[in-house]
């Protein structure tokens, strides 16, 4: 009997996740939340820091970094590849009262946004963008809302 030689199943792309707090508010999710979330938009191996920050620290990231004087939902801060070992690196920030608000706005669970914005700059970092063009804009909201999707939330783009 002659046997076909399996192959290995496909690695799983590493993440290595920090999570930071960077300050007390309730109804948060969870660092295994994020981490969850993290994980369903990885394409690659990561090493990242998220960070969760309120309105003055979102605020003044904006405008030193993006020249914008109002703090955002989310930043992400794409370092390229390790030189030694080809991982990914960034940081990505979420303003808590920001996400909050917007989900407040527009009808979502804070669980719901926080994963959708995580999922965003998860796929920013991975060299997604939707400010390059709207066909980029197209492909990555498809993306997001599949991930999304997958998670068991609602597609955040109808």
């Amino acid at each position: 009997m002659h046997t076909m030689p399996t192959r290995p199943a496909p690695r799983k792309p590493l993440l290595e996740l920090s999570i930071q707090f960077a300050l007390k508010a309730d109804g948060l999710p969870t660092r295994a939340d994020f981490r969850r979330w993290a994980r369903a938009a990885l394409t690659r191996d990561v090493l990242a820091t998220l960070r969760v920050v309120d309105a003055g620290e979102g605020r003044e990231l904006n405008r030193n970094y993006r020249g914008k004087d109002y703090p955002t939902n989310v930043l992400t801060f794409d370092y390229g590849p390790d030189p030694e070992t080809a991982i990914l690196t960034g940081d990505i920030v979420l303003c808590a009262p920001v996400v909050r608000s917007e989900a407040a706005q527009q009808g979502k669970s804070l669980a719901a946004h926080f994963a959708h914005l995580t999922v965003h700059g998860m796929l920013h970092l991975q060299g997604h963008d939707h400010e390059t063009g709207d066909a980029d804009a197209i492909a990555m909201e498809a993306v997001e809302s599949f991930i999304m999707q997958t998670l068991g939330f609602t597609d955040p783009h109808q």
